[in-house]
């Protein structure tokens, strides 16, 4: 492959994925009472939900445009005459604009994509690109690959509270408070490459039941990738799997697998998210 593919940690990519198109993982920090950690080696979503249950201080922090030159140029050491860099929204992290400015003095081009999604929506459409990769497309082919993806692409998800959000800053104040003075069970989505409160419903399995039913309206009769991760909730997880299977008529793959703590952060334990991306 000429044209290299570099994502960020909040991709939360299969292993095998990542290893089959020769995908770079450059980390997001998380910080857990002022000491930081590497997202996916250093420390693990446990840590941070325990953390999190006894209101310890936990933020994230973009990684630094050096740490992206540094992958950039290895790549144009491994051979490679461009770098394809997929990140999570601009609008939630300046992750993709530490990218930018570290593409502005790499020694290849480097073309930075802004998914305007985050985990598998991110996900699929870096996998979507180490594809177009691998056919030994051109660099505009495959960050093209990479936004096609991710234009197609629904992510909704159910948290416990939205009290990790609004303290993240993730979700506006107004819909933190209004969540926990109705004690519903909030569904959010992606919109617009940020987090927005979708609906508010009184039972988790109600939630759940609902979160069901707005993939199969966005997956139609396309033929589609189906994603779905948790924090601490295997069992959630595993029955919407199940069910979606039954009632998604072309599922082309299923990932399903577990937040890391970058996103863990933000959402608290309990969550559950699904997306779907065309195939």
């Amino acid at each position: 492959m000429t044209v290299a593919v570099v994502t960020d940690s909040t991709a939360y990519l299969p292993p095998d994925e990542a290893s089959r198109y020769g995908i770079t993982v450059v980390p997001v920090t998380v910080v857990v009472g002022g000491r930081e950690f590497l997202d996916g080696s250093q420390i693990s979503a446990d840590t941070v939900s325990a953390a999190l249950r006894v209101s310890s201080a936990v933020t994230t922090s973009r990684p630094s445009p050096e740490r992206f030159l540094d992958v950039y140029e290895a790549a144009a050491a491994g051979g490679a005459t461009g770098v394809v860099s997929v990140h999570l929204s601009g609008a939630m992290s300046g992750t993709v604009e530490a990218a930018r400015l570290a593409a502005q003095s790499a020694s290849i081009p480097v073309e930075v994509v802004d998914s305007r999604s985050v985990g598998m929506g991110l996900g699929f459409a870096v996998v979507a690109a180490g594809v177009s990769s691998s056919l030994g497309e051109s660099l505009s082919s495959v960050a093209s690959a990479a936004r096609r993806c991710a234009g197609g692409t629904f992510s909704f998800f159910y948290v416990d509270t939205l009290e990790y959000l609004r303290r993240s800053g993730r979700i506006g104040v107004a819909a933190g408070l209004l969540g926990s003075a109705l004690s519903v069970k909030p569904l959010l989505h992606v919109s617009g490459g940020s987090v927005a409160l979708l609906e508010k419903v009184r039972t988790a399995s109600r939630a759940l039941s609902r979160l069901e039913d707005l993939a199969v309206v966005a997956a139609g009769d396309d033929v589609v990738n189906v994603g779905v991760q948790h924090l601490g909730a295997a069992e959630r997880a595993a029955g919407l799997v199940e069910r979606l299977r039954g009632r998604v008529p072309k599922v082309a793959a299923v990932w399903v697998g577990e937040i890391g703590a970058a996103i863990g952060v933000h959402t608290g334990p309990g969550v559950v998210g699904v997306t779907i991306s065309p195939a």
